[in-house]
Formats: structure tokens, sequence, C-alpha cells
């Protein structure tokens, strides 16, 4: 919530370092352009984007340069090494979205920038250039939170009105919100150790699919993603050895599943006798491994999922029928994830809504619509942009996940494996 960043140390306005103390603005209507142009910026993590969008949610211009392939070779986000790739590539980025706009820095109505939350030496780039961008052009300034950008971005390609649910899964964030409005999120939990994206990761890190043929260029989530396609024994864990199940709240906890997977998989290549070889071979079932991973994640989230949906009732945060459930973030674009939340929305009548899979990952669009947002409101833009400062950690907005453990709501676990199955046979 944007309101809570309004400097509370003023009349200086005294900066701190990676802390966010700066004032915003309303604007008037009536001084902006009659067809409103927002440039997005976005550099919080390994993908340098930015994007020109009017207020219709037409994107006009995109450049988007990716550290992925890089990262993937070196087996993770080395900070330093993405600052200087976000350095690099950040001017030609931006300069290709208004070059496929077919416009001028002078045509754009504000610039939009995530700040926070994400990598300090990756969101510094993106801040500091915005900043020059704005001093030279006269233009306003409008500081993004980017899990705020993740959660409006479907907004901009159809119809969904507040307050919806969220839940937005990365790399680095597991959150369920209520958005209530732009800038006005209730977290009803969110990961207390590792994001799923990271679980993913570091999960295919350790089965050396990096080294795996079928797998060569993919991420992490993507690699685990296809090997668990080939999967037919999905139960090698139980649920009672995994945490995140047991207590009765919406925060979330994968670093139990990661450590039980890790010890499971060294056992099985003592066995094959095979542990510690180099080059890294294979254990013989990879694929019920991945599958098993795969599905004791998702049915953590859908679990949380569920006591999410059953609050919002009790609590009438959410009343309207066919109520929208948003889900992005980088790992949403995962297909099994996406089908397990579908089967568990119908079974609660809400609808799921995901932006497309191109739109989940870190992008400038989401950035650049987040600010039109804003920019449609009036409201959000940095009184003085050259005082704002990127914050790597920043919360989306209220955290009532207390009350949600309070209530203590016991649900019922949808096993929608099985109905995922039904669909394969009818098929």
């Amino acid at each position: 919530m944007y309101a809570t960043m309004i400097c509370r140390l003023c009349p200086f306005c005294t900066p701190r370092p990676s802390v966010v103390f700066h004032h915003f603005r309303r604007i008037s209507l009536t001084s902006r352009k009659l067809r409103p142009l927002v440039l997005g910026i976005e550099t919080s993590c390994d993908e340098t984007g930015a994007a020109v969008v009017d207020n219709k949610g037409n994107v006009l211009g995109e450049g988007l340069y990716s550290q992925k392939n890089i990262h993937v070779r070196n087996g993770g986000i080395i900070p330093p090494l993405a600052q200087h790739l976000h350095r690099q590539h950040i001017d030609g980025v931006v300069q290709e979205a208004l070059k496929t706009a077919g416009i001028t820095i002078q045509d754009v109505s504000a610039v939009a920038t995530t700040i926070m939350p994400g990598l300090a030496l990756c969101l510094t780039v993106g801040l500091e250039y915005s900043k020059e961008l704005v001093r030279k052009a006269g233009l306003p300034f409008i500081p993004i939170h980017h899990m705020e950008a993740h959660a409006l971005t479907v907004r901009m390609i159809q119809q969904v009105h507040f307050p919806f649910l969220v839940l937005l899964v990365s790399g680095g964030h597991c959150i369920l919100a209520v958005a209530r409005g732009v800038g006005d999120f209730l977290v009803l939990g969110n990961t207390v150790d590792d994001a799923p994206g990271e679980a993913f990761d570091k999960t295919a890190r350790r089965l050396h699919l990096h080294h795996h043929p079928e797998c060569s260029g993919l991420s992490g989530g993507q690699a685990i993603e296809k090997m668990a396609a080939k999967g037919t024994d999905r139960t090698l864990f139980h649920q009672k050895d995994v945490g995140g199940f047991k207590e009765r709240d919406c925060n979330f906890s994968f670093a139990g599943i990661k450590q039980i997977l890790s010890q499971f998989i060294t056992r099985q290549e003592i066995n094959e006798g095979i542990y510690d070889q180099q080059p890294p071979a294979f254990v013989s079932n990879l694929h019920d491994i991945a599958a098993s991973f795969q599905q004791r994640l998702t049915q953590q989230i859908t679990l949380k999922l569920i006591r999410a949906f059953e609050y919002c009732r009790q609590t009438e945060l959410i009343t309207q029928p066919q109520s929208a459930l948003v889900v992005s973030g980088g790992v949403a674009s995962n297909a099994y994830i996406r089908n397990a939340l579908d089967i568990v929305c119908a079974r609660h009548n809400y609808k799921l809504v995901c932006p497309p899979p191109h739109l989940c990952t870190d992008n400038g669009i989401m950035i650049a619509w987040a600010g039109m947002e804003r920019f449609k409101l009036g409201l959000g833009f940095a009184e003085d942009p050259q005082s704002v400062r990127f914050e790597p950690r920043f919360p989306l907005g209220e955290d009532i996940s207390e009350k949600v453990r309070d209530a203590n709501i016991k649900v019922e676990r949808i096993q929608f494996w099985k109905s995922e199955q039904t669909k394969k046979d009818r098929s």
C-alpha cells in the first residue's frame, strides 16, 4: 500500500540507503495528454524490460532482454553479473520499446519503474536510469511495486473487478492476497522460507537437469515440469513428511519438501552407485521424483488457497458470486499447477484468471500497465523523483495472516490429481 510509504520524517524527506522515504502527489486529469501513454521499466531480477501502453491496455511497443540462459549456465543468479547485464542493455531495451511504438520520449505521459521488491543491485539500475530519463524529459515518475504489477496485469487484457483474490507465485515470492483496489491489498499469507520458484530451481539442480539433454536452455521450473510429465508415480513423498500442511493458515513453506527430496535423491544415488559421479548421472526414477515433487508443491498451494476461499467467505471480504482468482508470476506458467487451480476454483465457485504465459514472467508491459492504473486515478506520482529510493523488501499490503491463523479454519483437501486423470481418460 503506497499510502504507507509517505515520509514520516518530513519536512526534509531525508533519504536513507535502500529505504523508501518519499512523497507522492496527485495530478489533475486536465493536465494530461489526450491519449495517455506510460513507459514501464523493469529490472528487479534477471529480465531487462520496457514497454509502452495506452489507457485502453494496448501494448504499443516492447523491448525485452532476458538473462535466463546465462544464469541457467551459472546454476543461479549472480547479482553483480545481473546488474552488469542490466546496465549493458537497459538503454537499448527502452529505445526498442519507443521505436516499436513509433514515438519519442516526449510523447510519453509518465514513466513507471519497479523500485520494490527485488535484488538491490538490479533495482538500482532501473531506478537510476529512470531518474535521469524523467529529469531530462520533464516527465512524471510513478514508482511501482513489482508484485502489485503482477497482480494487476490481467486487468489490462480482460475485465476483472475489485475485490478479487490473487495468488502470486514466482522465484522469490508466494503471496495470497485480497486486491481491494489499486495500491490496496490485504495479505492473507506469504512464504516463510523458500518461494516455489526457488524450490523448483534447487530441485532441478539437485537432479542435475541442467546437464540433461532434454532440458537444455530450460529454467529449473520448466525442466521439472517437462520431466514430471513423463512420471507415472507421484507418491514418492508422504504428505505427513512435508512442512506447510498442518498449520491452519495461508502461509507457505517449501523448504521442507526441498530438504526431503534432496535426502531422497542422495539415497537413490548411493543405492545406484552414482553418488558424486562426474559427469553427473541421473537416477533411474528421475521422472517420478520430478512428478512427486511437483504434486506435493501443488498440493500445498491448493490447500492454502481453499482456506483463503473460506476465510474470504466467512469475513465477507469477497462476496460477489463467481469471484475471480487471479494467478500470476513466473510459476503461474506451469500447466500442471494451473490445471490444479482450475479444478479447485470450479469446486468453490471461483473463476481462475491468468495472464498469458509471456505476461506471467517479468516484463516491462506489466510495469507500464501498473503505472497506467495509477495514472488514470491520478495517484502514486513521486513528488520529487530524484529522492525516490529502491527497497529490496517491501510488503504488498497490510498483513492479516495472523487473523487467518486465529480463524483456525479446517478445510477438506481436493484430490485434484484424480480429476486430472479423469480428464485424460475421457480425452
